[in-house]
């Protein structure tokens, strides 16, 4: 089932485009090194916001499409393609029911954004939209709270302001989704993480945690301002400095979908014996 926490990422379009860290380039790197290759092919990014992974994939030589509900966010993403000097294609609709054609796409990648699904019809999704032989992939980059430092603090404060927030406390791995596709027939299923340090100024921190689904994407304004105030002061009082350097989490999934439709190949069989 998805997420019954229902944010609404469009309200932080602007936030979320200047201050939320893309994904590192290392992740095209260890794809690659999975067999997932992304030159000269066609990908699609489910969820795709503002396009940092959809992004990392066009630079590497990918024809890469990319979908959101938020056409908020897809607005921003093509001001930073052109920034960026990429070419991506996109189009509003969500994850469950794209509107695109069978077996189109040799990648189908989701970055930060498989909780927000209704993950059986996702994965079926993926599954009708992929070659055979395509790979699916399922990535994110999460900040990492460990005890007494500025992620910890900032997820007890999101709490306080958001009691609906359940999101706190992660370890960035998420062995569901591994199940998530192996139930939808995916094979060959494998995972990578790394970790590193985003370097982030005080208000940069502050204007990154605006655009999380705790706090811009579900709060009214007023109380979006006086959060923003409040972590200001936290930072500046336990967390001096002119720099923040937050721990983060690189993690994925890459599973395949067969060469050959087991499911068609019987098909035939029972025809040829009747």
């Amino acid at each position: 089932m998805p997420n019954e926490f229902n944010p609404d990422f469009g309200l932080t379009a602007e936030d979320y485009t200047q201050h939320r860290a893309g994904f590192p380039p290392q992740v095209v790197q260890r794809l690659t090194q999975l067999g997932v290759e992304t030159e000269g092919r066609d990908v699609l990014d489910l969820g795709t916001g503002t396009g940092s992974l959809a992004r990392l994939f066009a630079q590497a030589g990918a024809r890469v499409t990319g979908i959101d509900p938020a056409a908020a966010l897809l607005e921003q993403a093509r001001e930073l393609d052109r920034a960026a000097g990429v070419e991506i294609t996109y189009a509003v609709a969500t994850a469950e029911a794209t509107g695109l054609p069978d077996a189109s796409f040799d990648v189908v990648a989701a970055g930060q954004c498989w909780h927000w699904f209704d993950a059986p019809k996702a994965a079926a999704e993926v599954w009708r939209l992929l070659r055979p032989g395509g790979h699916a992939v399922i990535t994110h980059f999460d900040w990492l709270p460990l005890p007494g430092n500025v992620v910890a603090a900032t997820e007890e404060l999101i709490t306080a302001y958001n009691p609906a927030w359940s999101m706190g406390g992660g370890t960035g791995l998420y062995p569901r989704w591994l199940t998530d596709l192996a139930t939808a027939g995916f094979g060959s299923i494998e995972t990578f993480s790394f970790d590193l340090a985003v370097p982030y100024t005080p208000e940069a921190w502050t204007g990154r945690i605006r655009a999380s689904a705790g706090v811009g994407a579900s709060l009214p304004q007023e109380e979006v301002d006086k959060f923003s105030t409040e972590l200001s002061e936290i930072l500046r009082d336990r967390f001096p400095g002119q720099v923040l350097r937050v721990p983060h989490r690189t993690w994925a999934v890459v599973a395949d979908k067969p060469a050959v439709d087991k499911t068609a190949v019987d098909r035939t069989a029972v025809d040829r014996n009747r």
